[in-house]
């Protein structure tokens, strides 16, 4: 059996595993067991059938004739597909379990068996997706993905906040899956069927828009801006488990989706590179600096996802750059430093919603200021945040260093005399890379300053414990996966180069057409990894080194407890400390021309002035200053149509008479 074959096997149980727990009460622990269960058999069988496909020297597709008159279910795992399935049969999985603690049914009995049934078809979606080598099969998977998505989005029906997340999620990734459908019926109309396969004599114009319409259909799913109106609030407002599947595996589609059809199309012109590189600066910049002005935990978390994207993006534009201009270093470098992030993303970001949840779980609040201290009474928590926080910010040894070092790499190969002007402009985004690595550190010391350091702010911050088990067993896989592909990189290194040379060879032969072409530019000749594991390995050494000294000179001496400075107050209160607002207001005021931050202050009238409270809010530039006025203008205009709505039978007769005869009279002309 293929690995193919293997794989489609798995996409049915993962699809199965909610009509499993809908075989139970609503409230049995034991049907969420079984759907468990499922979900996992599900994914260790996608996991080997990656394994089998990863080994096969020519992967063969897996054709069939179905009953649609249009394409057919052609399904295929090339490297690239086996890099991007990785997430998705581990991540839904570990959310499954993490649902045990976090989304009992026994709590939840009107949700429990929707949610698990809506989860397993986004998962069994999502890899569908992947593998599909049909346009029509790829669209079926992925309104598939969008629809389940959204009924796991929306499971607290209850809550108006959640259920407008999901109408603005639903309407948004229509809008993404009508540019879908604009890309492909081009795509059949230049090539003849909807069949995936290169196409490299399309002319330049029509491979341009196609280009285009795949950057901002599936552009819409990434997250990218601006077109991300819909991830913040249903990120912030969906489970947390699913929130982690969403940010950490689905937004990844998106990313799929243009990998794969910048390979199908033909070397283009550069400025399909430079378009990527501009939206990802603007994605990273602007999504971390939304992500440092905000309150709740989650829709920081969301925008922090933007920038992620942002990130994956500037290096697929590197790598179109590389491809344009025949450099295979930019290639390798570009291609393989985003893949990487793809990897190391599904990882770190899962692992930091998994924390938020338990804080939510603990605490039933998002609001940062509302919390603190939280690292005394969950600490196991506060480990887990810890490791994912430096994972996110890129800092060694952990896993998001390694692949942001190899855009690093590509950027600074830019400089080169031989590249001239082109190079010296593609080098600048190194600067931008920077610059939001250093924005990123900023935003997750706040986080964690704010929720698990100072003193408790609120009775349920100071009431907290650490989650069961259930919640977290997954944190600590994904926190010892986040140190393990940091410490040790370069096991990622051949499923990398393999994919680079399969997206390489899609357009046919040429200067970049294959992984033999590509073979003096490996990606371990361009970086040595080997060194990045040593200084990792010696960094982790010297910190055990350090704290073991420390144990032992604390336990010669005896430890006398002293309170902190007060400032000269003589009853200090928790609500002196510094909140997240104020820590990062002075990077936030540096970023008013792309957040637009909105004050409310409090007026002081009078000698003896009421109470009052400072605000400061962060609303979303697209969405809420642009998009939801723009369509409550359209509902106002829209309203005085509605005169023409009378209910009468015989007025809607001749509304249909008169568009026939507009549409008899248009085609003969």
């Amino acid at each position: 059996m293929s690995g193919v074959e293997i794989i489609l096997i798995a996409i049915v149980l993962l699809c199965m595993s909610g009509f499993i727990g809908c075989m139970f009460a609503a409230r049995s622990f034991t049907g969420q067991r079984a759907a468990t269960a499922v979900m996992a058999a599900g994914s260790v069988l996608g996991l080997y059938g990656m394994v089998v496909a990863f080994g096969e020297t020519a992967p063969q597709p897996f054709c069939m004739p179905w009953f649609l008159p249009w394409g057919q279910f052609a399904i295929a795992a090339d490297p690239i597909s086996v890099l991007f399935l990785g997430p998705v049969f581990v991540v839904p999985a570990l959310g499954s379990f993490y649902g045990w603690g976090y989304w009992k049914s026994s709590e939840h009995p009107q949700s429990g068996r929707r949610l698990g049934l809506a989860s397993g078809f986004l998962a069994g979606g999502m890899a569908l997706v992947v593998i599909a080598r049909d346009g029509v099969l790829l669209l079926i998977a992925w309104e598939l993905m969008a629809i389940s998505a959204y009924f796991t989005a929306t499971a607290e029906e209850g809550n108006p906040e959640a259920r407008q997340a999901g109408w603005v999620y639903l309407i948004a990734t229509h809008m993404g899956t009508l540019c879908l459908f604009a890309m492909f019926a081009l795509w059949r109309h230049v090539t003849g069927s909807f069949a995936l396969d290169a196409a490299p004599g399309l002319p330049p114009e029509i491979a341009g828009t196609i280009f285009l319409l795949a950057l901002i259909g599936f552009g819409f799913k990434a997250g990218l801006m601006p077109l991300h109106v819909w991830l913040p609030g249903a990120h912030a407002n969906a489970p947390s488990h699913v929130s982690a599947v969403m940010s950490g595996v689905m937004l990844k589609m998106g990313i799929y989706g243009i990998v794969r059809m910048t390979g199908l199309l033909p070397t283009g012109a550069p400025w399909w590179g430079g378009v990527l590189l501009c939206a990802g600066g603007i994605s990273g910049i602007a999504g971390i600096a939304f992500a440092i002005g905000q309150k709740d935990i989650k829709r920081l978390l969301a925008y922090s996802s933007i920038e992620n994207i942002g990130i994956i993006a500037m290096g697929l534009g590197l790598a179109l750059l590389g491809r344009a201009l025949g450099r295979p270093d930019w290639v390798v470098l570009g291609l393989c430093g985003a893949l990487l992030h793809v990897w190391n993303h599904s990882l770190f970001k899962p692992l930091l919603f998994f924390n938020a949840g338990a804080i939510i779980h603990a605490t039933h609040t998002r609001d940062m200021d509302r919390l603190g201290g939280l690292a005394k009474q969950m600490p196991r928590s506060a480990l887990y945040f810890g490791v994912g926080a430096l994972a996110i910010s890129a800092l060694p040894p952990l896993n998001g260093f390694a692949s942001e070092w190899l855009l690093y790499l590509g950027f600074f190969h830019a400089l080169d005399p031989v590249t001239g002007r082109p190079g010296a402009a593609v080098a600048v985004a190194a600067v931008v890379l920077a610059t939001i690595g250093a924005m990123a550190v900023a935003c997750f010391v706040k986080l964690l300053g704010t929720v698990y350091l100072g003193s408790p702010r609120s009775d349920a911050a100071l009431h907290a414990h650490d989650p069961r088990a259930s919640m977290l067993i997954p944190m600590g896989i994904l926190a010892a996966a986040c140190a393990g592909f940091g410490l040790f990189p370069m096991v990622a290194a051949p499923v990398l180069e393999k994919a680079v040379g399969t997206w390489a060879a899609m357009d046919g032969p040429g200067s970049l057409g294959g992984l033999a072409d590509l073979g003096q530019m490996s990606l371990a000749a361009l970086a040595p990894f080997s060194s990045l594991s040593t200084m990792g390995l010696v960094f982790v050494g010297m910190v055990g080194i350090f704290v073991l000294l420390l144990r032992i000179f604390l336990r010669k001496r005896p430890i006398r407890r002293f309170g902190t400075w007060d400032c000269g107050y003589a009853r200090p209160a928790a609500t002196m400390q510094y909140t997240g607002s104020s820590l990062v207001q002075s990077i936030v005021h540096l970023f008013t021309f792309i957040i637009y931050p909105k004050y409310s202050r409090p007026r002081l009238n009078g000698l003896f002035p009421p109470p009052g409270q400072f605000k400061s809010t962060v609303l979303d530039l697209v969405l809420d200053r642009f998009a939801v006025p723009v369509f409550h203008a359209c509902g106002k205009g829209f309203s005085t149509l509605r005169v023409l709505q009378q209910g009468q039978t015989h007025l809607y007769l001749l509304y249909i008479v008169t568009i026939v005869f507009i549409l008899l009279l248009w085609g003969s002309l």
